[in-house]
């Protein structure tokens, strides 16, 4: 059996941290002008009127505290209440393809490898800017790689689910270094008028790199032992926006064109379902809770992550068991894991064990059993 290793990760964080307060703030602003434009229609019960925030209600929510956003201006004016990204000319490598590029570039070193020895680029994202030319592609002639390339979408679990792929592509022998890039740019698809989602989402990307471990260039690289990727039909996580919304003018520009979730249906539903996989997992491949060193989990909800945590170790995971980026960061999509993957894994010994999972809309969920080579 051939084994593939991540050789390489990298990151991109972009140049705005918003904290819950400036958030807050933004918000409240817009729902004092939302209640005073609609006072009239608000007083004769024709419409409800909007409430207030907190930086309390948010971190109680879920564990956040800050985010960071490739534009903040507009998402802190209440008057626009969005990112403002201006849409770049063909000629001009795209907002997505910069950020995957600062990303791989970090992987690249860090693996000791050059850009044009890879031969396989998957970007894999919750959101594309465009259905073609491929963006795995343009990044493929902006890098200067060779080989294929390809763009796929698994919402969350994008980054799990494009690793393994690129797994089975080398393993077969069709492919010899290969870089998954997980450019996410959330506050796109985030509506920031809704108070129970304004602050979930922001921005990343993230990136590794996959090789034959007897082709790899660095010492103890992540052995990818054991993968299981599972998806299961539910509405309870969903975004509307697509190609055909351009053909039906008055509903073009609805709010189901940004992101919406039953958070409480999810949490009931897909926890179950991810800690039996991981345990599960880890039972096909013979390998006990307690010898886990660390749990790279979906940086979406920290009472979430907390009760995985508990479910399979048995215990309250500490920040060391299971890194937690979110408060930082917010929920970067597929991006998350990758980032709690890439800051802490270099301090683990030859021999750790590890497991790497992402879970979202779909449902989907992708757990990976890495061990130190």
């Amino acid at each position: 059996m051939t084994s593939i290793v991540i050789s390489g990760s990298g990151l991109y964080t972009p140049p705005f941290a918003v904290s819950n307060e400036a958030l807050v703030a933004a918000f409240n602003q817009y729902v004092d002008l939302y209640n005073e434009e609609n006072a009239s229609a608000i007083d004769a019960g024709q419409l409800p009127a909007k409430q207030h925030s907190s930086c309390e209600f948010i971190e109680k929510a879920s564990g956040i505290k800050s985010r960071y956003l490739l534009s903040r201006e507009g998402v802190l004016n209440p008057d626009i209440m969005q990112p403002l990204l201006a849409e770049r000319p063909d000629e001009m490598p795209s907002i997505m393809v910069e950020m995957a590029v600062a990303a791989a570039e970090q992987a690249l070193i860090a693996a000791g490898r050059e850009p044009g020895e890879i031969d396989l680029v998957i970007v894999a994202a919750s959101n594309m800017p465009r259905p073609y030319p491929a963006l795995a592609i343009e990044l493929q002639h902006y890098l200067g790689a060779s080989g294929m390339a390809f763009d796929m979408n698994v919402a969350c679990s994008s980054a799990t689910f494009g690793i393994k792929t690129a797994a089975d592509i080398l393993a077969a022998g069709s492919a010899k270094l290969a870089l998954v890039v997980n450019p996410e740019i959330c506050s796109g698809h985030l509506n920031f008028r809704d108070r129970d989602s304004h602050f979930i989402f922001g921005d990343a990307c993230t990136a590794v790199l996959l090789e034959r471990e007897a082709d790899c260039k660095v010492a103890n690289p992540w052995q990818l032992v054991a993968s299981k990727l599972v998806t299961q039909y539910s509405n309870n996580i969903r975004n509307n926006f697509g190609f055909l919304n351009r053909l039906s003018p008055r509903t073009r520009y609805g709010d189901d064109k940004l992101f919406r979730q039953q958070g409480r249906k999810v949490f009931k539903e897909v926890l179950p379902l991810v800690c039996d996989q991981i345990a599960c997992q880890l039972d096909e491949q013979g390998w006990a809770a307690d010898s886990l060193s660390r749990l790279w989990l979906h940086q979406a909800n920290l009472t979430m992550n907390q009760f995985i945590g508990r479910k399979l170790l048995g215990h309250d995971a500490s920040q060391q068991e299971a890194p937690v980026i979110l408060d930082s960061y917010g929920n970067t999509s597929s991006a998350g894991s990758i980032i709690a993957f890439h800051l802490y894994n270099r301090d683990l010994p030859v021999g750790a064990r590890g497991v790497l999972c992402s879970f979202g809309a779909g449902y989907s969920i992708g757990s990976l059993l890495l061990q130190r080579c």
